[in-house]
């Protein structure tokens, strides 16, 4: 279900705008939401898969699907791939696993206990541990490249964007599977209901952690809207920018083209 916070609420990084969203965060605070991001996923590593699978129903498996869909893999069904912030490599299963792959996808995150977890989940796929800001391959690396619920983590969003853009070779899709909020009111209320209360209550009582559940809601508030991170992907370089929402608007399937 993506990504999600544990340890001590004194350890968190301040909640604003633009604490997901930032360019305008200064040195200090980009290097205390970064060993914030870190070390709260160290700590949720080993409970991680249970919980986004128990929070979202089930329905993050279909999320994941929708997103590879989107990749047009099939273009280079033998070509190298990237799934950036990888965690535990789920959604690099899911491409790893789709009929007719026989490409390789990489699946690169700082923290390392996480893709650990995912180490072995399927072939064609490949743990590397790698900063979303500081990728260390050569540009035009890779035939795509996706993200699912882990942009809203980097401490300097336009810089990642920036950065995938890099890594990707002329014409190569990338695509973004991140949360919203649902825009038809009801849905909307019932949602946030869920998110603020339910959802973190669970999550505390499966991962231990008094605050494990708490970052996800906060951080899914203040992140874009749909049009906004579209005209951040466009200002990133990319173009063709489009997006599908899923599940009455509860997440959406971001596209770009290199």
């Amino acid at each position: 279900m993506g990504e999600v916070g544990g340890g001590p609420a004194s350890q968190r990084p301040p909640t604003s705008p633009t604490s997901t969203t930032s360019t305008g965060l200064p040195p200090a605070a980009r290097a205390a939401k970064r060993s914030y991001v870190r070390s709260m996923f160290a700590a949720i590593a080993p409970r991680y898969d249970l919980l986004n699978h128990l929070l979202s129903l089930n329905v993050d498996r279909s999320w994941r699907r929708a997103a590879v869909r989107r990749l047009a893999w099939e273009r280079r069904p033998d070509g190298t791939y990237l799934d950036l912030c990888a965690g535990t490599l789920d959604l690099a299963v899911t491409l790893a696993r789709a009929p007719g792959f026989r490409g390789t996808v990489l699946g690169a995150d700082f923290v390392m206990p996480m893709l650990a977890r995912g180490k072995g989940k399927a072939l064609l796929t490949r743990p590397v541990g790698a900063d979303a800001l500081a990728l260390p391959f050569a540009d035009a690396r890779f035939d795509g490249a996706m993200v699912a619920f882990g942009v809203r983590n980097l401490a300097d969003l336009d810089a990642g964007l920036r950065e995938a853009h890099r890594v990707l070779r002329p014409g190569a899709r990338f695509v973004v599977l991140e949360f919203t909020t649902p825009r038809f009111a009801p849905l909307r209320a019932l949602y946030l209901l869920y998110f603020r209360r339910v959802l973190p209550a669970i999550g505390r009582a499966v991962s231990k952690h008094r605050d494990a559940y708490t970052y996800l809601p906060e951080s899914v508030l203040d992140f874009p809207t749909p049009d906004a991170f579209a005209r951040r992907l466009e200002g990133a370089g990319f173009s063709n920018v489009g997006y599908e929402i899923l599940t009455g608007g509860i997440c959406a399937v971001h596209h770009g083209t290199r």
